[in-house]
This record gives structure tokens, C-alpha cells and sequence, in this order.
């Protein structure tokens, strides 16, 4: 299994999520006996997380609703000589697209916010997920989305979003919803996962200004590194942009 790309210094913004995901590989490579793990992206896009998965030697397929976002992931995968598997879809849709008990692992990230119905969607990933697999789900927090519209001037739409048990500031939030830490760890539980910590990721990432890392690859290792310390500090990590969770199928 080739040892490329995600064993590089890897981007700070999803640095945390890496290093979460290289411990689920280790483990269920183990656990399982195969080298190569059966994962399913769903709504993974363009491929920022399928492609590296498909260098380490995986066999990858993404569930994606959009054809540009899928022809976008194929360029990405030939580019780096690898396949993965493109399939047009919601994420309540795998049942359908996928047999039972066809994946190790299952990525659901920044996709909870959006689908019509969560429950529905993880119900899904529960039914192509193998006993003791695990789903790995990124969704964004709404402390950050209130701390983040408070500092470009927006104080109504802050308090919106507080006040809103979706973590909405209305019709023209992009992010549909949101969730807290409990209400992600509650969601999971009542669809069959047995979930693990919560991390946080992008604490301060979003807050530093890009010119103070872009030019110093040390500066970028110094925040990645920042942001491992605060991914599960008891107060840093209910602030940061994203919340990541890891659960097995119970």
C-alpha cells in the first residue's frame, strides 16, 4: 500500500481530521486483516478527502448530487493515477446505491447540515456500514457561526443563530443547520452509533490572518499543531468552526 499524500504535513484546516482518520485506518486495517479498506465519501465532492484515501491504497467511492462536482473528482483521481469510484446520489440515497455491509468506513462530512432529513441519512450510512464500522462526520458548530458573523459586524444574525435551535440566522444562512456537540452526539446515538469524543476542528484557523502562514511553512506547522491542543480542549473545542466525530456502527 503506497505511503503518498496524507503523510505529508497536511493542510492545518483539516490537520485534526487527518490525524483522526489515520487512526481509524491503522485500526480497521488491523481489525479486518485487509490492507485495503472498502470507503464510501458521501457528499464527498470533488474528492479533498476520496483521492488521498485512493493513494493510500484504498478502494474509494464517492456519492455525490453533483455530475460538476463528480467530473471534478474523476480529473482529480487521473491526476494522481489513482480510481475512484463516482456515484450520483444524497447520502439517504446509498441504500440504494450500495449493498448492505459494503463499507469499513464511511466519511459524512458537511453533509448533515444540508440533506432534507439527517435521520434518514445516517440511517443509510448505518445499513452499508459492516458490524463495527465506523462514520466519520464533520458539521459545523453555531458558537463559531455566531462568533464568525459577530466579527464581520453582523450582531442580529449572531444572535440568530444563538437563539435558533437549528443554529440558523435566517432564510438567507447558507448552512441550513447546525450542531452543538450534544445535539450531534444525540443525533448519532438515536441512529444506531456508538460515538466516541467530539474534536474540534478549525479553532483558530478561521480567526488567524492567511498572511501570517502562508509565507512560513513553519508559522502553518506551529497552527497545526495549535489546533491538535485545542481539538479536545473543554472549552476551546465547543468554539471552533466544525465539530468531528468518530462512531461505530453499534
Amino acid at each position: 500500500m503506497r505511503a503518498e499524500g496524507v503523510t505529508r504535513t497536511p493542510a492545518v484546516r483539516t490537520a485534526v481530521v487527518w490525524d483522526a482518520l489515520r487512526s481509524v485506518l491503522a485500526e480497521r486495517t488491523a481489525a479486518t486483516g485487509r490492507e485495503s479498506l472498502d470507503i464510501v465519501d458521501a457528499g464527498g465532492g470533488t474528492g479533498g478527502f476520496a483521492v488521498p484515501l485512493a493513494v493510500l491504497g484504498h478502494a474509494v467511492t464517492v456519492v455525490d448530487p453533483s455530475p460538476d462536482s463528480l467530473a471534478a473528482l474523476e480529473r482529480r483521481a487521473k491526476e494522481k493515477g489513482v480510481g475512484v469510484r463516482a456515484l450520483q446520489g444524497d447520502a439517504a440515497d446509498l441504500g440504494e446505491l450500495l449493498p448492505s455491509d459494503a463499507a469499513d468506513l464511511v466519511l459524512c462530512h458537511s453533509v448533515l447540515e444540508y440533506v432534507e432529513d439527517p435521520i434518514s441519512a445516517l440511517s443509510a450510512v448505518a445499513g452499508v456500514l459492516r458490524p463495527s464500522g465506523v462514520i466519520s462526520v464533520l458539521a459545523a458548530n453555531p458558537v463559531a457561526g455566531a462568533i464568525h458573523r459577530a466579527l464581520a459586524g453582523q450582531f442580529d444574525d449572531a444572535r440568530a443563530v444563538l437563539a435558533d435551535p437549528g443554529g440558523s440566522w435566517g432564510d438567507r444562512d447558507p448552512t441550513p443547520r447546525r450542531y452543538t456537540a450534544d445535539t450531534l452526539v444525540e443525533l448519532l446515538s438515536s441512529t444506531g452509533f456508538a460515538v466516541g469524543a467530539v474534536q474540534g476542528v478549525r479553532v483558530f484557523t478561521d480567526l488567524v490572518p492567511s498572511r501570517l502562514v502562508d509565507a512560513d511553512p513553519r508559522a502553518a506547522e506551529a497552527l497545526a499543531a495549535l489546533e491538535q491542543a485545542a481539538a479536545t480542549h473543554p472549552v476551546l473545542r465547543d468554539v471552533a468552526t466544525q465539530l468531528h466525530v468518530l462512531a461505530h456502527r453499534s
